[in-house]
């Protein structure tokens, strides 16, 4: 089976994997409104995709409709043998190609001896990249890790030793994981990153900073890039990959009611998610971050937002910005 990444434009734009925010209901909205050329979901745990009890959790945020091809699942864990088990279920749910987390900084996900942990364990990262491929069905295997865990000098020995295990694609965030997201990208490495991924013959992605496709194409042009992948630049912004900038503020506050009503519909205690995902819902809160991305940048903004935060359903946010819609 041919990579599909290799058939895609260059340069192309991804979605970053985010996650409790790249969820279904929000990549349907970038499916509708600006579409990417490639979405991932969020990721989702090998162990818990190799459990009969963690496989009816983990299932629900592996769900995904078929306007939103080509899409990648993205898994986490520590165990070889339990992403290449991983990487045959996904390749059996439709997904167009399996990813890698090797650079989420979150401490509990590190203390599992996954996500960015594996920039300490390059040995145990070539044999997981190596499980999921004889696992994948065909499927394209690709990495996103960040420069280093603690030092960019770290850079060189580690995403030489990913890349000396032939990815289809790798995605660096140009950040280390103590750096989180603190301090600017260091696109000033990207230059040798290029190089090292060009020697290898991998494609090669770069994440860190960029807020528009404008800027996301600069980027690709200028440093030869096959792709850009952008996160908190879309935030309250399904409209971001399709270059469309001026958004009226109707429109804004009518998509993010769409947003949250297909969030209820699939992750509520509904007829569909219990259907869907066997009553297993989300906590309603977890779109109140999306309330500040799309509310911002005019001067009653902060008074409907303080409003939002209040609200508890999908009909309490549509009642609150009909009512200001009309004031």
């Amino acid at each position: 089976m041919d990579s599909f990444w290799l058939k895609l434009p260059k340069p192309f734009f991804i979605l970053a994997p985010m996650y409790d925010v790249t969820d279904e209901a929000f990549r349907q909205m970038f499916a509708r409104y600006g579409k990417p050329d490639v979405l991932f979901t969020e990721f989702v745990s090998v162990d818990g995709l190799t459990s009969e009890k963690g496989w009816a959790k983990v299932v629900r945020e592996l769900y995904f409709q078929p306007n939103e091809h080509p899409i990648v699942a993205q898994v986490f864990g520590a165990d070889p043998e339990k992403f290449r088990v991983a990487a045959t279920v996904i390749a059996d749910l439709g997904f167009d190609g399996i990813d890698i987390n090797m650079g989420c900084p979150d401490r509990t996900i590190i203390k599992q001896g996954a996500g960015s942990a594996l920039i300490r364990k390059p040995d145990l990262a070539k044999k997981i990249i190596e499980a999921t491929k004889a696992g994948a069905k065909g499927l394209p295997v690709s990495v996103k890790t960040r420069l280093g865990y603690s030092k960019t000098d770290e850079m060189t020995d580690w995403l030489g030793a990913i890349l000396s295990a032939k990815p289809d694609l790798l995605t660096v965030h140009v950040r280390t994981t103590k750096e989180l997201s603190k301090v600017p990208a260091h696109w000033e490495l990207v230059p040798k990153i290029v190089k090292m991924a060009k020697e290898n013959d991998v494609p090669l992605v770069i994440n860190g900073d960029v807020m528009t496709l404008a800027e996301a194409r600069e980027k690709a042009e200028k440093y030869g890039l096959a792709g850009v992948m952008i996160g908190r630049g879309a935030f309250g912004n399904p409209w971001l990959f399709s270059g469309q900038t001026d958004i009226s503020l109707k429109e804004k506050l009518a998509v993010l009611v769409e947003q949250i009503k297909l969030f209820e519909k699939l992750y509520g205690g509904t007829a569909t998610n219990k259907k869907l995902f066997g009553g297993h819902t989300k906590n309603f809160a977890v779109m109140k971050k999306h309330f500040k991305a799309y509310i911002k940048g005019w001067p009653g903004a902060p008074a409907l937002r303080e409003k939002l935060m209040t609200a508890e359903s999908s009909k309490e946010v549509g009642d609150i910005i009909s009512l200001y819609l009309k004031n």
